[in-house]
């Protein structure tokens, strides 16, 4: 295996020489328009995922947007033109048709249709009520992904053209790619202080496109005066407080609007939550507990309540007698605006311990025995990451979590959960995952209430409540109530009041209409077809089966036509051929960063800290295989290939939930081995790959193309899981060892890109 470049590359290398001379000035650019692509990165996929409507459920095509738009520019960076200048303005045009399809969706203008929530293949909680609308005005949301994506592509691309010159200035490669590293790292960092601090989106943008002035200074001004607009119109199209009260802010996963005139909270453009009186009218909240307490069960004492959001949840359990609560909630601002404003005021009792934390993370850490354990409502309305299509609750609905909540509760505890789920694949699905774990069989509610909940079922009017003991006896003395007589609720006639009132029998209560009382009975689910349950190896509940929706195949169609487009418009000349060994480098490092990613959220929670901490800690092993690289100098890349196929294997062999029976400093130690060590490896392969190249800027360009590549395969975990993944990923790294040294240019992949510029 050669570790050089091929002769033939070497006319080209008059092509990318356009820099300046190598010296501190290149290495400063370079440090510079790093930390400005990694921290504009992330502020995209945070603005952008937060204001174009819908876009919360799919920031993955923002991740891939910036991505394709540094491959490019690093191509394109040995051409005489200079496409710096363009970034500011085209990030203004962006967001001005962001701002734009905003508004136009909250006139009513238009409506987004979300992968036909009428018949889906996929559940998106919110979206369900945008099926309809003319054909004028009813818009595919992969469409308006589509054109932010090539939007976004067409941003970047100055951005990694002058990443591509900067690189090119450095004849030490792996030098250069150290600052490359380095200036990534303190994007990152810097992104995380700002989201800990909370800061607004017009400093984001302020930060990240700053540092392109300094390489469009034959338009400073201009340059200038743009970001100015830029910044002004963001504030002025999400300032934190309004005319009318409503208060706009922004915590670390959400844009989270507060309505005080309703109490209402919108997240990312859905409405989320209602903080209301629950003794007048929040009463199915309490729902759980009435029911126990007129069936003569044990009262419950210790309870821990997920998702505990703005409080409504709380104060139902501090209502009926519950000594002790543990609310957990993952966002501090819904906690925050629950606490200042909830009317009962909830999360000022004594009884009431707060943690801000994921779910799972503090299930497992917990050492306290529970009488219930409640889902409350847990909808999350956004990806986990842009690296992959986990919502922020996925863990929470997986085979291993119920166990966890079993080994949580006391000996007749019981676990609950309700929401609306919208289909009736996913209550089969929970109730059937719930049965499996616990060895009882669930109550199931629906509200109202329906006799037989069938797969195909449409419950999305519905608030189903199920209810799972861990013994045959705990929830015995409900079910035996509710096949004897009926509980009866009265349901408000007002939209999302829910119910207000409950009672054995519908009373005749003044003011309260016969008509809407309803009645509480079990229903039988079925199933049929719900082959697979949730794993933590395949934490899809909300998907009908394991396939790649036709939505998702759609928007990956159109991400491939755009790409193709873009680069047949700014390709480089023909003479520059395709680096297939980079390419498929690249490729196999997404996926490698996904499951390190998702394994690591799996241990330690889905916050965003935790986030922060597997990306910058994938950035220092990256630094570290680069130094190895630097003082070792390595001439044969067969044992890096060797050791890392192998630390490939020794994922896919042990799965995700041995990691979880270790104890805590083991569990971090070994989890951080097995995702880190082939990261490192990865690494030293690229590194002394790169040390070689005679065409930085190209060649990096190859290798981030191929990870657009590794992004659009992490859409296979829909279908096989995320372990199956590094399969791929091995694949990927088997062509990039295949096509080294003379092999280093693919002819397959030359001869597709020659058919897109043709």
């Amino acid at each position: 295996m050669s570790d050089h470049t091929p002769a033939d590359a070497q006319p080209e290398q008059a092509e990318v020489s356009t820099g300046p001379p190598p010296g501190r000035r290149a290495h400063f650019e370079l440090f510079l328009v790093s930390f400005a692509l990694l921290f504009f990165e992330l502020a995209c996929i945070r603005w952008f995922g937060s204001t174009v409507v819908y876009l919360t459920f799919f920031t993955n095509f923002v991740l891939m947007a910036c991505i394709l738009g540094m491959s490019v520019g690093c191509l394109v960076a040995g051409r005489s033109f200079r496409l710096e200048p363009a970034v500011i303005p085209l990030a203004l045009v962006t967001a001005l048709m962001a701002v734009g399809l905003l508004r136009s969706f909250e006139r009513g203008e238009m409506s987004i249709d979300v992968g036909n929530q009428s018949s889906p293949q996929q559940v998106y909680f919110g979206t369900e009520s945008q099926g309809g609308g003319s054909l004028a005005s009813n818009v595919p949301v992969e469409l308006i992904a589509g054109a932010f994506f090539a939007l976004i592509s067409l941003t970047f691309i100055g951005m990694g053209q002058a990443l591509g010159r900067a690189l090119a200035a450095e004849p030490n490669r792996v030098v250069a790619y150290t600052t490359n590293i380095a200036g990534s790292l303190a994007g990152i960092v810097a992104f995380a202080a700002a989201s800990y601090a909370r800061t607004p989106p017009p400093f984001w943008f302020a930060v990240g496109l700053l540092p392109m002035l300094w390489f469009a200074w034959r338009w400073r001004v201009l340059q200038l005066a743009a970001l100015v607009a830029l910044v002004v119109m963001i504030g002025r199209a999400g300032p934190e407080r309004r005319g009318d009260g409503t208060r706009v802010l922004w915590s670390p996963y959400y844009k989270v609007v507060y309505h005080p005139d309703t109490n209402t909270i919108d997240t990312n453009n859905i409405g989320h939550q209602s903080m209301v009186k629950v003794a007048a009218s929040g009463a199915a909240y309490a729902l759980p507990y009435l029911m126990n307490r007129d069936a003569g069960g044990n009262s419950w004492r210790d309870v821990m309540i997920i998702g505990a959001g703005s409080g409504n949840d709380v104060q139902a359990a501090l209502s009926h007698g519950v000594e002790h609560v543990d609310g957990v909630e993952i966002d501090p601002v819904m906690y925050e605006l629950g606490r200042a404003h909830h009317p009962d005021r909830p999360y000022d009792d004594p009884r009431v311990a707060v943690h801000l934390d994921d779910g799972r993370s503090f299930l497992r850490a917990s050492d306290r025995s529970y009488d219930a354990v409640v889902y409350a409502l847990v909808d999350s309305l956004v990806l986990h990451s842009g690296y992959s299509s986990l919502r922020l609750e996925s863990f929470l609905f997986t085979e291993q979590a119920f166990r966890e909540i079993r080994d949580r509760l006391k000996p007749d505890g019981v676990f609950i959960m309700y929401n609306y789920f919208r289909r009736g694949f996913v209550v089969g699905r929970i109730a059937k995952m719930a049965e499996r774990v616990f060895g009882t069989r669930p109550i199931v509610i629906s509200l109202p209430y329906r006799k037989q909940i069938d797969p195909d079922q449409d419950q999305a009017g519905a608030i189903t409540l199920i209810m799972v003991g861990r013994s045959e006896t705990a929830l015995e003395p409900i079910r035996a109530r509710l096949e004897r007589e009926s509980f009866w609720a009265h349901v408000s006639p007002r939209k999302n009041e829910g119910v207000n009132a409950y009672g054995a029998k519908p009373p005749d209560v003044p003011g309260l209409g016969r008509e809407h009382w309803r009645q509480i009975g079990m229903s039988e689910v079925g199933t049929a077809g719900i082959t697979r349950v949730p794993t933590d190896d395949w934490p899809f509940l909300y998907l009908r089966s394991p396939t790649v929706p036709w939505l998702n195949v759609r928007g990956m169609l159109i991400v491939t036509a755009v790409s193709l487009a873009i680069l047949r418009l700014f390709a480089p000349t023909r003479t520059i051929r395709p680096n297939g060994r980079m390419f498929f480098l690249g490729a196999g490092f997404m996926l490698l960063e996904t499951k390190g990613v998702v394994h690591l959220a799996l241990l330690f929670g889905s916050t965003w800290v935790v986030n922060s901490i597997v990306f910058f800690a994938i950035l220092v092993m990256i630094l570290l295989s680069n130094l190895y690289v630097l003082l070792a100098k390595p001439r044969r890349l067969w044992p890096f290939y060797a050791l890392l196929m192998a630390g490939l294997l020794a994922n896919i062999a042990v799965p995700m939930t041995w990691f979880l029976t270790l104890p805590g400093t083991a569990r971090v130690v070994v989890s951080c081995a097995v995702v880190f060590v082939p990261i490192f490896f990865a690494g030293v392969i690229f590194a002394t790959a790169f040390r070689a190249s005679v065409q930085p800027d190209v060649d990096l360009g190859w290798n981030i193309a191929g990870v657009l590549l590794g992004g659009l395969s992490e859409y296979l975990s829909l279908v096989v899981g995320f372990n199956a993944l590094l399969v791929l990923a091995m694949l990927y790294y088997a062509l990039s060892a295949l096509l080294a040294g003379d092999r280093n240019r693919s002819p397959a992949i030359a001869r597709a890109v020659e058919w897109g510029k043709t």
